[in-house]
Formats: structure tokens, C-alpha cells, sequence
């Protein structure tokens, strides 16, 4: 509603007069009730009639008149921030951002910074009041999930989806916010809509073998699939390309429902219902179950679940897939194997996770930087530059003749020496003997199987395969997966204390 008497409005009066009147763009005139027959409201009222602009006289207490004002200074001030906002969303996104970081510190300062490729790099500074305002009208006036209102000292969650408010290859921003010793911060998650232009597992950087894996995993008909990785691994990203490439293969005709908290990416074809606005986690937890409970009664072929937090979604995934489903879901975990280890901690029964009919796959992934080939550097020239154990440990196991390492920048990169980044991945179709050693907690025994005899590469041998593909820097991915080559000897672990 605008306030045409507000300050700086379309019609100009006094302060003394704004106490007591105002008109609204509805036609309303907004009057006090003690003040009706004022003679300034009654010239006011003259004032209007010589500009021949209709009106309707509404009585009202005093505060209701400063309400309406208060809320036209909000609303002008969420207008001009949303500007603002729209623009640092650009940026972002010509960046390629991942997420953007608003670090709101009481009273003094507002830190704005981009993670571009996992780093997190400093963008800017701003005032305590300027963040301030940039995160409420982010929350209040620009998400269409999200709570009533911005507490600052609270944890929420929100989601902008309206085209309108975001750059156009974007699918959505998420939100999250939390306290922090002195002050807030506000994440951002910048949403691509890129994830969809193609369904090929293979241009997120799974192999052809693991794709080819996937590619099983979706024929099966029943039986829960678990992604496990890390937050910001691309598991969503992953899950999106593999429900969508299976609503394209079937042409509409299986039944795709989700589950989510909340829905990240569209999913053309499929129902994708959310869970949001919990006031507590508590709260949450008992909407998610409700949901799942409700999607298993909603005739589906297919669930996702977005994640498994818990025993009572672990609990329903399960059910979900012993009643005839095929689920796909995620799950926070170091590698393929540990998902098991995952479940039983949230007190899953491990009999039905270690049965393969109902857990059919364990996927984990990483996200890990790809070089620029325009200004990448052979390794063989630079090789000289690094540790002697450094040196040592990359001889071990890489070809180092067709090894690359991050090179200065250029133009093509934007100075950084990177171009996105690759997955490396661990994918294993589980079976009676898989499971039968995991049953047994038989750990050594279920890895060994799956190296020798179903040939599943680990995240680490993934991540070697690029290195020596020249894709990328072996240090970079030393920083995702953990050194290249264990340490085998005393001497070089007491070198690596040292």
C-alpha cells in the first residue's frame, strides 16, 4: 500500500499535518478520529477536492496513521535494497559463485565475501546498518519461502524462487542464516540452471564405467540409492540429472515425487513437494516424516528424499523401498562404504541396510577444481618448486610427464587458473557378498571385494585418473581427498611430523 502524504511522496504536507491524516493510493483518507474536524485536516480535505482527486474519509486511532507510514518508509527502503541485492546477485553469478557470504558484525561492520570455486574470497566492506538492511529485505521482501520475519538471533531457512528477483540463470537462491558471537550471517547458495541443459552424468566428471553403474541403479526397480558426500559436493546437483534423465527415458510415465528441505532445483516432470517454515528442528523433523509418510501414499514409482538426517527418515526410506519403491536420497558421509556405518549410527536396523534388495547403491563424491587448459603448467617444469617429499609422494603415483599444475591466470579463467569443478566419485551396485561382510563388520574384507573383484574405484584413484589426465593440480586435490600416496614408512612419517 502506498502513502501518497509520506515523505517525499506525490502530495507534499507538513509534519504536524502527517500526524493525523494520510491519504492512501486506494482513495482512502486516513484521519484521526480526535482530529476530524481540525481545520487543517478540513483544509486538507479542500485541498483535495480543488485537485479533484476522489477520496474516501476512514476514522482511525493515531497509531494506525503511523503504521501506514512506517510501513511506506519500509517498503521504499526494501525497494531501493532489493536493487541492491539484485545486483550483488549478478555479480555473483558472473563470478560463478557458488554461495555468497553476508558476515553482519553488531554494530560495526557488514563483510560481504564469494566462494568461487570452494575458495572463499573477500568481495567487500559495509557499514552494520547497510548489512542490516540488506539481510532483512533479502528475507522479508525478496524470499517467497520463508518465515514472517527476520529474527536475526535465530537459525531459518528461506528460498527466493520469483524470476523476477534473481539473475535469469538462476533456478532459485537458498537461504540460511544463523547468530554468531557478534552479530549474524546469511548464506546465500546460488541455484544454476545450468544442472539440467544435460543429463549426462558424465559432464559432472563420473567416469564411463560409474556411469555406467548409475545407468543399473536405474533400472532397478525397487531399492534405496544413497549419495553420500560432504554439504557443497554437488549431490543435489547429481540427484537432479539422474531423476530427470529418468522421467525424460520413460516419457511421463512413472510417477516422480520428492521430498525436499526445501526443493533446490526444478525437476521437469516431477512433484516436488516442500518442507519449510518449521519453527524448530523438532518441528521439522515431524513435517519431514509427515511428508514421506504422505508421498508413499500418493501412488509414487519413484521418491526422492533430499537427505537422510535422522532414524526416523532413515527408518522411512527403508519402508519406502520394502514396499515396492525405488528411493533415491542423500546422506553425509566420508566414502561409499561409510554411508552403512552412516545408517546404523542413526540406529537404522542393519540387517535391512545390509540386505541388497533394499539398499541397492552406495555413491560418495567430491567436487575438486579443474584447470584452466589455456594457462595450466606441466608439472616436469615446475617440479623443482616443491617439497622433496612433496616431489617424492607425486613419483610414487602419477605420470608425471602428463601431470599439470595450476598455472598464474589468465583472461579465460579470470586470473584464477581454474574453470569449475570436476566430480570424483565412488559408485558401488551392492550384492549378496558386499553385504554379507558389511553384515559381518567385516570392513577390510568389503573393501577388498569391491577394489578386486567389482572394480570400484576409490574418490583418491578418481581423483589420481585426472591428475594424470592433465584436468587437475594435484596439490588442489590433495586438498579434497587427502594426501596421494600413504605415508609407508617411519622415516617419512616422522619427516611428516616434523
Amino acid at each position: 500500500m502506498k502513502v501518497l502524504t509520506a515523505k517525499g511522496g506525490e502530495i507534499t504536507i507538513s509534519d504536524e499535518l502527517r500526524a493525523i491524516v494520510a491519504l492512501l493510493d486506494d482513495g482512502r483518507l486516513m484521519v484521526s478520529k480526535s482530529h476530524v474536524f481540525n481545520p487543517h485536516v478540513r483544509g486538507f480535505m479542500g485541498r483535495l477536492t480543488h485537485l479533484k482527486r476522489e477520496y474516501s474519509v476512514c476514522q482511525c486511532d493515531l497509531a494506525v496513521i503511523a503504521g501506514f507510514y512506517e510501513n511506506s518508509v519500509t517498503s521504499e527502503s526494501h525497494s531501493n535494497m532489493q536493487v541492491t541485492a539484485m545486483q550483488l546477485f549478478d555479480r555473483a553469478v558472473e563470478a560463478r559463485a557458488s554461495d555468497i557470504h553476508i558476515r553482519v558484525s553488531s554494530r560495526t561492520r557488514t563483510q560481504i565475501l564469494f566462494r568461487i570455486h570452494n575458495d572463499l574470497t573477500f568481495i567487500e566492506e559495509h557499514t552494520f546498518d547497510f548489512g542490516d538492511q540488506l539481510c532483512t529485505t533479502i528475507f522479508q521482501a525478496m524470499a517467497d519461502v520463508s518465515d514472517a520475519t527476520f529474527e536475526k538471533m535465530s537459525r531459518q531457512d528461506a528460498r527466493i524462487s520469483e524470476k523476477g528477483k534473481i539473475p535469469a540463470n538462476l533456478d532459485g537462491i537458498r537461504i540460511a542464516t544463523s547468530p554468531q558471537v557478534d552479530g549474524y550471517i546469511v548464506v546465500l547458495r546460488l541455484l544454476y540452471n545450468d544442472a539440467a541443459k544435460d543429463l549426462d552424468l558424465g559432464r559432472l566428471g563420473f567416469d564411463s564405467i560409474q556411469s555406467a553403474a548409475v545407468e543399473n541403479l536405474k533400472k532397478k526397480p525397487t531399492g534405496v540409492v544413497l549419495i553420500g558426500g560432504p554439504t557443497g559436493s554437488g549431490k543435489s546437483t547429481t540427484l537432479q540429472r539422474i531423476l530427470s534423465s529418468i522421467i525424460a527415458s520413460c516419457h511421463g510415465r512413472k510417477h516422480v515425487i520428492t521430498v525436499e528441505d526445501p526443493p533446490e532445483y526444478p525437476i521437469v516432470g516431477a512433484v516436488q513437494t516442500p518442507v519449510t517454515n518449521m519453527e524448530s528442528e523438532e518441528d521439522r523433523s515431524r513435517e519431514y516424516q509427515k511428508a514421506i509418510k504422505a508421498a508413499m501414499r500418493l501412488d509414487p514409482d519413484i521418491i526422492m528424499l533430499s537427505e537422510i538426517r535422522d532414524n526416523p527418515t532413515g527408518r522411512l526410506a527403508i519402508q519406502a523401498a520394502m514396499t515396492g519403491h525405488q528411493v533415491w536420497t542423500t546422506v553425509h558421509a566420508n566414502n561409499a562404504l561409510a554411508i552403512i556405518d552412516r545408517l546404523v549410527d542413526l540406529g537404522v536396523s542393519q540387517p535391512l541396510i545390509t540386505d541388497p534388495t533394499i539398499v541397492a547403491g552406495l555413491v560418495c563424491q567430491r567436487l575438486v577444481k579443474q584447470l584452466c587448459p589455456h594457462c595450466r603448467r606441466p608439472l616436469t617444469d615446475h617440479i623443482h618448486e616443491f617439497e622433496p617429499r612433496t616431489q617424492e609422494r607425486f613419483m610414487r603415483v602419477l605420470n608425471v610427464d602428463t601431470v599439470f599444475v595450476r598455472g598464474e591466470g589468465c583472461a579465460h579463467c579470470k586470473n584464477s587458473g581454474t574453470l569449475g569443478r570436476t566430480v570424483v566419485a565412488e559408485v558401488i551396485v551392492t550384492d549378496d557378498r558386499l553385504m554379507s561382510y558389511l553384515r559381518a563388520n567385516d570392513r577390510m574384507a568389503a573393501q577388498e571385494y569391491i577394489t578386486k573383484e567389482l572394480g570400484v574405484i576409490s574418490m583418491l584413484e578418481h581423483a589420481i585418473q585426472k591428475i594424470n589426465e592433465g584436468l587437475v593440480d594435484p596439490l588442489q586435490a590433495e586438498e579434497v581427498v587427502g594426501p596421494l600416496a600413504e605415508i609407508t614408512t617411519e622415516p617419512e612419517r616422522l619427516a611428516l611430523v616434523a
